[in-house]
């Protein structure tokens, strides 16, 4: 049986791997052949694009597509072992059917801790340097170019900051509010400002026009001036979050972020918390999806593999489409993210228990 075991594992990470690189190629040379201008007219050399760009773009495309290509190489190979009656061959050796499943198990589970690794803790770090390269050759000052409008952030549990409007290019903003509440007594300071900006060699905020209003049990006291200098615990991250951040956040630094960003309350955080959970969820999906796929193509069919392939493509993208659907009511609905992130694969899992029980049969 270990012959067995170790020929069908053999099989499905030969095909896959075979499949998915053969793809991985056709990518790179399109987006080679894409951006060669770029790369001509910023002074990119060849060695320069392939160890300094594709090296790092592949683990993220090997990411993305990999339980469609699983889903594909077990419908293809397992289809082609119907066709030449070796299933046939194997069930009638006395072989149990869920006995029979037990290689392909083993292989998604790896496939599924491979792609676990590869977007919590290799793609964070992988695009770190392809954000870097973009950056620098792709997409100069691209990055910098965020305004955000009417910011509120509690930036401790009694002090809350308002900015009507924020520039991540300059680093500037536009009537600038801090309060500090006591809960006995009310409001104990208020400081307003028509200008703030950020000062990157200390770490500092200087207020330009500012108001510094401090209230006492029987009096207040006003302070105004045209320049304050002062340290806030507030950072130009705080008032502009860009989306590239989000893609070199490991695991662990994406937990810390919601956590932080939900004391804030300084922006909705749903897509953050379906990101989190969609990179747990798309692993699992590696093992549904060879389960699915093995036991729809097991069977020997007239119309051989086309057939198959052409109807597991059809679930494939039928998944991505629920995947996106879920995402979008998460984001914008009330749906709850864990939930977003993981009905598609509650409803193909019910799907594959169903399927998995007639295959026999």
């Amino acid at each position: 049986m270990k012959k067995l075991d170790l020929y069908i594992i053999r099989k499905y990470f030969t095909t896959f791997f075979l499949s998915i690189s053969l793809l991985l190629l056709v990518v790179i040379i399109f987006d080679f052949s894409e951006r060669i201008d770029k790369f001509i007219d910023s002074g990119v050399s060849i060695s320069q694009a392939i160890f300094d760009y594709y090296v790092y773009f592949i683990p993220y495309f090997l990411n993305l597509f990999l339980y469609l290509f699983v889903f594909i190489s077990v419908i293809f190979f397992t289809s082609k072992m119907a066709q030449n009656s070796e299933i046939i061959a194997i069930l009638s050796s006395g072989i149990n059917y869920y006995r029979f499943l037990r290689p392909y198990l083993v292989s998604a589970t790896v496939l599924a801790v491979l792609a676990f690794a590869l977007s919590n803790f290799v793609i964070p770090r992988t695009n770190v340097k392809l954000i870097d390269f973009e950056d620098r050759y792709l997409r100069k000052s691209a990055k910098f170019s965020a305004v955000v409008r009417d910011i509120h952030v509690q930036i401790a549990e009694d002090t809350y900051v308002y900015v009507n409007n924020y520039s991540a290019k300059t680093n500037r903003g536009d009537n600038f509010t801090l309060e500090n509440m006591n809960l006995d007594e009310g409001m104990s300071r208020k400081i307003t400002a028509a200008k703030i900006l950020w000062n990157s060699a200390d770490s500092s905020w200087t207020l330009h026009n500012y108001v510094d209003r401090h209230v006492y049990n029987n009096y207040e006291a006003i302070y105004k001036g045209d320049e304050l200098d002062t340290v806030l615990p507030l950072k130009p991250k705080d008032f502009v979050f860009i989306m590239h951040d989000l893609k070199t956040m490991n695991y662990k630094q994406l937990n810390a972020f919601i956590e932080e960003e939900r004391m804030k309350g300084v922006r909705d955080i749903v897509e953050f918390e379906v990101e989190k959970h969609c990179r747990i969820s798309n692993s699992f999906a590696t093992i549904i999806l060879t389960l699915l796929g093995v036991s729809l193509s097991s069977r020997r069919k007239r119309a051989g593999i086309g057939l198959n392939l052409g109807f597991g493509i059809a679930l494939t993208f039928a998944y991505i489409l629920m995947m996106q659907i879920t995402k979008v009511f998460a984001t914008n609905s009330n749906l709850d993210p864990m939930l977003a992130a993981w009905i598609p694969n509650m409803a193909y899992a019910i799907i594959t228990f169903f399927v998995v029980r007639l295959s026999p049969k």
